[in-house]
Order: C-alpha cells, then sequence, then structure tokens
C-alpha cells in the first residue's frame, strides 16, 4: 500500500475490484455556485417505502435509517462490486470541474438527527427543523444515589449536624420516610444538636429533680410516700447534695461566711464547706434523737444548736469531703423513718434547747436552713443555686410568720421591743400586722401583736409590710438587716419595725 491508502501499480490487477477511500472533498467556497445548475428535482413518490432506490456513489449517499454504509455489503459483494474512481483522484493537471452531486431520494427514517440513529447530513447542507419537535426535554436532575442501609445509619450523626454533600443529604433524606428507626434516630440527634448549639447555662434546672420524681410518681405512685411536711426536706437535702458532688476536693476548704443576728446587731463566723455541713449534721442529730435513731454526737450531746454545732467542730477538727456520707446517710434515715411513721409522728416534739416545734415544723425548719447554708456555699465557691420550689417557700414563709408572735414577746421580754398595748384573752382578736408576701410563694398573714395567744385579723391590723417572699427568707436568715429590707410600709411605724426585727431574731447558728 502507499501512504495515500492506494495500492501499488504492481497489484493493482489484484484489488481493481475493491472499494476505494474517497479522496477530499472541495471546499465550499471553492465553487462557482452561480454557475452550478440545479440538480433535477426527483419524480414524485421517490424514496417511499418499496421504490428502488438509485444507487449513489462516494461516501456522502443517503443510505437507508439504521443501516451503516461500511457494513452494508459483505466482503464478497465488496471484493466483486466494480465501482467508478472518484473524481476526487483525478490527475491533479485535469482540470475538469466536479460535477454537482445528485440530490439523493429521500429515504426512510432520513427525517432522523444523528442522535436518533439516523444518517449525518451532507456538509454544506442546511437542515430543516421538524416542524411538531414535541414536548421539550426535562433538565438533567442528578438523582440521589443508592447506598446501603448501614452507610444512611453512618450519616445520621452528620446529617444532623448538617455537614453532608448535597448527594449525601438527597440519599439521607429519601431514606428517612422509609425507615421508621432511622427517622426516629435522625429526630434524637436533631434535638440533641439544638442542646448542643443553646445560649442558656449548662447547669441542670433546679427543679429537674422535682420533676422527674413527680414523672415517676405520676406513672408508678410510691408504696409508702413521703409527707407533705417532710417533702421540703427531702428536696433541699438532695439540691446541696447535687451541689457537694459537683465541687472538687480543693472547694471543700473553701472559705464560707455564716450569718446571723444577735439581739440588734449582725454576727458572722467563717468556716469550710466541710464545717457547714457538720453543723447541719450536729443540728439535724436533734430530729434522729426524737424519732429514736442514733444522735451522731452520742446521748449526753447538750441540745442547743451553736452548742452542739461547737461540740461537732472540736471533735471532727478540720472537716473534708468525708463528711458528706454521714450527713447524706443521716439524711436518708430521716426521711424513710418520718414516711414509715406517717401521721404518728407528726407532732412529736423536737427540742431545740430554749425551745421545741412539733417535727413537721422542725422538718421545715431543717429544709430552711438547708437551704440557707446551701447558698452560702454557693457564694464561696461560684455555684448557681436557685431558691426552692414555690410550694417549699410558701411552707418554710408560713413556719417563719408563725414563729413571729413568740420572737416578738421574747424580744419585749428582753426590753428590745415596745409594750404590748392591749391585754387580749387567749384565742381573741388583738391589734395586728398585715404581714404581706409577693411572688407565687406569697400570701397573707397578720401578726399578733400583744400576745403570742392572740388572734390576728384584717379587722384589727393597725399596719402593713410588704416583702418579696426571697427578701422575707433573707430576712429572716440574717443575711439582711431590717433596715436593708425593701419592705413597703404604711401604718404604725412601732409596730413595723418589732416585727421586722422579730423576724431578723429567728436567724441563729
Amino acid at each position: 500500500m502507499t501512504g495515500d491508502g492506494r495500492a501499488s501499480e504492481g497489484d493493482e490487477d489484484g484489488v481493481r475490484g475493491a472499494r476505494r477511500i474517497p479522496g477530499p472533498r472541495g471546499a465550499a467556497d471553492d465553487l462557482d455556485l452561480a454557475a452550478v445548475p440545479l440538480p433535477p428535482l426527483p419524480p414524485p413518490g421517490a424514496g417511499t417505502p418499496g421504490e428502488a432506490v438509485p444507487e449513489q456513489s462516494g461516501a456522502d449517499a443517503a443510505a437507508p435509517a439504521g443501516e451503516d454504509t461500511a457494513s452494508a455489503a459483505s466482503p464478497d459483494e465488496r471484493d466483486t462490486r466494480d465501482e467508478p474512481e472518484p473524481a476526487a483522484h483525478a490527475a491533479p493537471d485535469d482540470p475538469a470541474e466536479p460535477e454537482p452531486e445528485p440530490e439523493a431520494p429521500e429515504a426512510p427514517g432520513a427525517d432522523r438527527t444523528p442522535a436518533d440513529g439516523g444518517p449525518a447530513p451532507a456538509s454544506g447542507s442546511v437542515p430543516v427543523p421538524d416542524p411538531d419537535p414535541g414536548p421539550a426535554p426535562e433538565p438533567c436532575v442528578s438523582a440521589a444515589p443508592v447506598l446501603p442501609h448501614r452507610d444512611l445509619q453512618a450519616l445520621l450523626g452528620a446529617w444532623a449536624l448538617s455537614v453532608c454533600s448535597a448527594e449525601e443529604t438527597a440519599a439521607v433524606e429519601n431514606h428517612l420516610p422509609r425507615c421508621l428507626p432511622c427517622a426516629d434516630e435522625a429526630k434524637r440527634l436533631r434535638e440533641a444538636v439544638g442542646l448542643l448549639h443553646s445560649d442558656g447555662a449548662l447547669d441542670l434546672d433546679a427543679t429537674l429533680r422535682s420533676r422527674v420524681v413527680e414523672g415517676c410518681l405520676a406513672r408508678r405512685p410510691a408504696r409508702i410516700p413521703i409527707p407533705g411536711w417532710a417533702a421540703p426536706y427531702d428536696a433541699e437535702t438532695a439540691r446541696l447534695d447535687a451541689l457537694l458532688r459537683d465541687i472538687g476536693d480543693a472547694d471543700w476548704d473553701a472559705q464560707v461566711r455564716l450569718r446571723w443576728f444577735e439581739k440588734e446587731r449582725r454576727t458572722d463566723r467563717w468556716t469550710t464547706v466541710g464545717g457547714v455541713i457538720s453543723h447541719l449534721t450536729a443540728v439535724d442529730g436533734l430530729l434522729s434523737a426524737a424519732l429514736g435513731l442514733d444522735d451522731p454526737l452520742g446521748g449526753r450531746a447538750p441540745l442547743d444548736p451553736t452548742e452542739r454545732t461547737e461540740a461537732s467542730w472540736a471533735a471532727v477538727g478540720s472537716p473534708a469531703r468525708a463528711v458528706r456520707e454521714p450527713w447524706r446517710a443521716q439524711s436518708h434515715e430521716l426521711i424513710r423513718t418520718a414516711s414509715f411513721a406517717g401521721r404518728n409522728v407528726a407532732e412529736t416534739s423536737v427540742s431545740y434547747g430554749s425551745f421545741a416545734l412539733p417535727l413537721q415544723d422542725a422538718l421545715v425548719d431543717r429544709a430552711f436552713e438547708c437551704w440557707v447554708h446551701g447558698w452560702d456555699i454557693a457564694e464561696a465557691v461560684a455555684y448557681p443555686y436557685p431558691a426552692p420550689s414555690a410550694a417549699h417557700l410558701h411552707l418554710m414563709i408560713d413556719l417563719a410568720a408563725r414563729m413571729l408572735p413568740a420572737a416578738l414577746a421574747g424580744r419585749r421580754r428582753a426590753g428590745l421591743a415596745g409594750p404590748a398595748r392591749d391585754l387580749v384573752v387567749p384565742g381573741e382578736p388583738g391589734r395586728s400586722l398585715h404581714l404581706e408576701i409577693e411572688g407565687h410563694a406569697g400570701g397573707d398573714w397578720y401578726i399578733a401583736l400583744d400576745s403570742p395567744a392572740a388572734l390576728g385579723t384584717r379587722e384589727t391590723a393597725v399596719a402593713q409590710v410588704a416583702l418579696d417572699a426571697v427578701e422575707f427568707c433573707r430576712l429572716v436568715a440574717g443575711h439582711i438587716s431590717p433596715a436593708e429590707a425593701a419592705a413597703g410600709q404604711e401604718g404604725d411605724r412601732e409596730a413595723i419595725s418589732d416585727v421586722l426585727f422579730a423576724a431578723a431574731s429567728l436567724s441563729r447558728l
């Protein structure tokens, strides 16, 4: 073969009948179109199915649809078919112009485009648009990849964090409506992501324990429920125990300031976190002794809370984290014993040395002191410590309001309060002060001014004091003085001053 694809002259006889590759075709710009006569029109009906189509020479002849011209004939037919030499292979000195090719008759399927499998249009021809192109094709949208279930499960965390690619996101969201376990897991992960991005504090809600216990008891009531008057003590010891669990070992040596009122002045004392817990354990021992349980200080310990605290500090030395477990076990034993005994022990007298309280009031008193000293510890270690729930705080305020007439009489005997104005028969109405506590835990109390046995009423009120619930508790705890209490006052000024100082005198170490 020569370089141009034609057989050499010596072997020309052997390949004379072979099909030749046509040469390059002249460009359309080289032709004088004005001098080229138009080809004759095909006869009517030409190219219809069933008619013979004239044989065309060259590679530009139109072929029936779906038929490849290169493979139309078998090898034997290609060998025996004699085709004339294309004009493009004429000698260079031949001045003959190429004759215009006759227009190929229309064949079945010739109106199809190359994309439909039909023949390509001849070079230089202008395609005729289809008069009815049909509906436009839909835009190509990439479908979500088909992933196995295990891979989709592994993508749920990334999907919840919105870090999946577009294809992975589409795959997961197509899968969730069809798979209930994955949908539940995706919902849970999305809620967890919402918590991760929360701007609120990470500390647990102070009412979380109460709400969890309430929900559990609603589903399965306790066989032996905790009495309502013991519930504040149970809640406040649990909150303080949670605080002690969260602080580190070094925080147990943090300095805590204890504050209370003595007569007309405020007193304070410094101790450690362990010292506060030892103080609570020593005073709670008075309730343990009243219930027949073991007193942590022994049988000969004093009854006065201050003396018991001094004895406990002297015995323990420098208390640290080790004091938490005995205090916790003692508080659990108190609640368990009171719950099993029920109403039979509610009126059991608990002696504090100079005064006594029934057990139901003593447990509310211990709940109040547990909250106040928990507040002191929280301030020392920078820990958030909100007020008790409204229902428990109301019980604490009610106990303090009921103790005010006796505290006022004690200050009058000591010469620290004004004299009684009237002699009142026990149980009869007498001069009173209207104590209004604001907030959800508040209410209205009428404090007898002239005798603890008198009855305070709205009609006999000579003065009124309005205080916030937490502000009143801080006054009773000795954390603020009567002059610092932001109180709304109206009426007898002496009665107002006597009641405010009596409230502060309820505090003790």
